[in-house]
This record gives C-alpha cells, structure tokens and sequence, in this order.
C-alpha cells in the first residue's frame, strides 16, 4: 500500500507547529509496515532545506488560471525514515517562512496561489509520474482541495477512483477566500462550486470535509468539539461526522527519549540497568540534577516546586489566564518556581517581560525559543503547565510524560484524552474543567500538595513514563482506516 501524505509542513524541513512533527513522524513509523509512506510538501528558503542533501529530479508546468507557470521537483536525500519530495515554485515557495514573512510579521497575502500550485503540481506530478497512490493523506486547509480536484478537474481524473483523506489538525484556519478565486483552479463543471463554498466563500477546509473520503482529527475530544466550536463549521462538522474519526497523536520515542537525548548531559531512565542504558541514572537522580541545573541557572529555589511552559504566547494556549495566576500566586506568598520558554503576542511577551523583571528568584521568562533548553526543562521541571482554550491534541504534555514530568492540563481536546485526572485509577496528571483562574490556581495547588508526598510524586512519574504514547501504536490506528478506505474503492 502506498500513502503519499499532502502538508505545507513536514520536520525538520519546516516546522510552525504540531502539524510538522506528525508529518514528520507518522510516515516513518508508517513505513517500517507494510506498505509505503512518502510526503510532498512545498520547498520554502529554510535553513534547514537550503542546507539539505537534495537533487532535482523533475521540471514541469502547471497552469494557475490563465497563467503558466514552471516548478520544480526535489528529492531530499537526507534519512528521515521517509521519502521527502519538495516541489519549488519560482516566486510562490522560495521565501524563508511558511506562513508569515520573518522580515514583516505578516503573513503572505498570496498564500492562497501559493499553496493552490503547490496542490496542483503534487496532482500534476502524480499522473505524470504514473503513480497509482492507495490514499492521498492531506493535512489541514493547505491541502484542502485535493480532495476536491481529483473528483471533479478534468486533469486529474486518472486521480478521481483514489480514496481521500483530510486530517484536521487545527480548524481555526479554513483558507478562505473571494469565491472568485475558483477560476484559477483547473476545469471543472461549474455546477459543482457548491463544494468549494461555505457562508459565500471559498473554504478550503469547508471543501475538504464535503469531499474527502474520510475525516480524521488529532484527538476523539476535539472532533466532538468542532460539532460546537470550529470558527463557523460546526455544522458541516455534524453533518459529516460518519465519516469522521479522531485519532490522538503520537511521539517519536526515539527522538523523545531521556535516556538518549543528546541536548540533555545528563540521561535517565526507568530501568537503568539495562544493557544499552547503563551509563543512565534512575529516574529520581536524573530529574534532580536537570532540576537543580535550571535552578542554578535562574536563581529559582530547587527545594519548591518547579512548574514549567513551552509554547507559543497566544490566548489559544492560556499564556494570558497563567500571567494572572502566576501575579496571584506570588501576592498571596505562595512558595513556587515558575519557568517560561516561548514567543508570541508582544503584549503576552512584554507582561512576561514585566513579571522576570519583578519576581526574580520567583519566576524566569526566557521570551525565544530554544531546542536544547525546552529539552533540560522536560527533563528538569516537576510539572508542565499547559491552560489552553482550545487544544485539538497538544504534544507538550506527551514530552512531558516521557520525561517523568507530571502535567497540569485543562480538559480540553487531546490534553482531555491523554491526561486522566489522579484521582482516578488510571490518572497519570491534574484536569481542571473550566477556564478560569480560579480552576488554574486550584489545579497549581492542588499539584504542590503532591509536591509534598515525594513518594507518591515517584510512582506517578514511574507510571507516566510507561504509558504508550508511541507513532507506532497510532501507525496501526491509520493502517486500519486506509484499509477501510480500499474496500470503498470501484
């Protein structure tokens, strides 16, 4: 069976978010079964594909409308575990962001030509090719029209029998635009523009739901909550929901992974006698030393406990309901350590500021993102903060996790589905309902009485590094639905 997945971003070749570490992982995992993964993905200016062992295998037109335009075809050769094509398209792919232009903050104003001639040169080249793929896998609006293009653009009919797929990683972005806009799409019966429109518009997401044979979301709690929420989609989320799954995403244990990672120079593990991890520390001496080097590091007491968030300072992920938290916490005296690692919002970033400049010895914001560092505070922090609004499934606390780092989780989304509550059987974190600062402070609290019972903290740690969070057991889970795709095949 061979899978070629559709997505705008694939690590480590461009990365903003979830969306290019479940490229990046999925199809290797995918690959090591029995059937072929591959993924196509536009070829931006990063640093990481400009330096990459790459060779051009393929040159070709496509048309935009009326315009003809010329793109390229590379193969990366470096070994991801996966075969990556980048397609090059002269004035559209080659500039150093994805979305947003680094020099502006802005994102492009053509981003949808950008990513329509992106589509049209991965169907293009399929059929040129001779390819006959078992499932084209798209991810999120980007790829939107795939879907759409192989059933009904007379160029792409050769196309039209092969089952669709569109994953929904975050559904606040559709990609809409001026319903004009569906003349640069190839011929199609015109008859058939329902399918690209949604409230007036062309949706791109909206079109992708309509058409794709299949409709998977990053968790089983946020496909529910599109129903409800999903920035005016909510009902064709309902009305296509029986053909709808959600599938919690997965970590590369292997790049995840504290008894390896090369960005930590301590490395620990649960069974430390194990041949290949001797020279590993248990789990208790490991998350001490990594914790007592952040703490040195930031003048930060290592005796408390330590709570920690990675991400982006945006209102999504509850930045703004944790500044509040943190300003109440230390007014009533509370004897915490709080450490911060992200960008995002200037104004989250200059309360942030603001909080590092007035709670030293309380609280450290390091407003940049850093690989190595984000790595020594999942290995070193006691808990992971992480009070977002929405959350289609939300990989921090999995990292987490892996790292014996205990999270603190609204129940929301995936962070809902992978986090039970420890006052259940089978609780590996702290969920707090509502977003609220009352429900933040009490679920902090409620972690610092844990805090205490260093034995109870062990056990919990020991229990939420064995859980199974793996690519290979969600491979599986996505092996079953192409498979039930095949069977509706003519």
């Amino acid at each position: 069976m061979t899978i070629v997945h559709i997505s705008a971003e694939c690590y480590p070749a461009a990365k903003a978010g979830g969306l290019g570490d479940v490229v990046g992982s999925l199809p290797k995992y995918q690959n090591r079964g029995n059937y072929r993964s591959i993924v196509c993905m536009p070829h931006y200016h990063t640093p990481w594909l400009l330096k990459a062992n790459k060779s051009l295998i393929d040159s070709a037109t496509y048309h935009l409308g009326a315009r003809e335009s010329i793109y390229n075809v590379y193969e990366i050769k470096e070994p991801l575990g996966f075969n990556l094509y980048t397609f090059d398209i002269p004035g559209y792919t080659d500039r150093p962001g994805i979305y947003i232009d680094p020099n502006s903050g802005h994102g492009y104003s053509d981003e949808f030509e950008r990513f329509l001639g992106f589509q049209i040169s991965v169907l293009d080249t399929l059929i040129r090719w001779d390819l006959d793929p078992d499932v084209l896998h798209c991810h999120d609006h980007h790829t939107g029209l795939v879907p759409f293009m192989v059933q009904q653009c007379v160029a792409f009919k050769r196309l039209s029998n092969t089952p669709t797929m569109i994953t929904v990683h975050n559904a606040e972005y559709h990609g809409n635009q001026d319903i004009g806009k569906r003349f640069l799409l190839p011929d199609f019966d015109i008859l058939n523009t329902g399918l690209l429109e949604w409230a007036g518009e062309l949706n791109s997401l909206a079109c992708a739901l309509k058409c794709a044979w299949k409709i998977s979301t990053v968790s089983p709690s946020y496909l529910k909550e599109l129903q409800t929420n999903s920035n005016g989609l909510e009902l064709l989320f309902k009305l296509e929901s029986g053909k709808s799954v959600g599938l919690l995403n997965g970590i590369d244990l292997e790049v995840w992974n504290p008894a390896t990672d090369t960005y930590l120079d301590k490395h620990y593990t649960l069974i430390p006698f194990v041949k290949e991890y001797l020279t590993c520390s248990d789990i208790s001496e490991g998350k001490a030393y990594h914790k007592n080097m952040l703490c040195q590091s930031y003048n930060l007491d290592p005796e408390k406990p330590l709570f920690a968030f990675i991400g982006r300072l945006v209102d999504q992920k509850g930045a703004d309901l944790l500044a509040s938290v943190i300003r109440g916490l230390r007014k009533q005296g509370k004897e915490f350590n709080f450490i911060l690692l992200g960008t995002g919002d200037p104004l989250l970033e200059a309360e942030f500021r603001q909080l590092d400049y007035e709670y030293v010895g309380y609280f450290k914001a390091k407003l940049f993102y850093n690989e190595a560092l984000a790595r020594q505070m999942y290995a070193g922090a006691d808990f992971m903060v992480m009070p977002s609004r929405v959350e289609p499934c939300g990989l921090n606390q999995l990292y987490a996790m892996r790292y014996g780092t205990i999270p603190i989780v609204r129940a929301v989304g995936g962070l809902k589905d992978s986090v039970p509550d420890i006052s259940k059987s089978n609780g590996l974190g702290i969920q707090f309902d509502s977003f609220s600062y009352d429900a933040l402070e009490k679920a902090i609290f409620r972690a610092s009485e844990l805090y205490t019972d260093q034995v109870a903290m062990h056990y919990l740690r020991e229990r939420i590094m064995l859980e199974d969070h793996s690519w290979e057991k969600v491979a599986n889970e996505y092996y079953n639905l192409y498979n039930e795709l095949q069977n509706y095949r003519d």
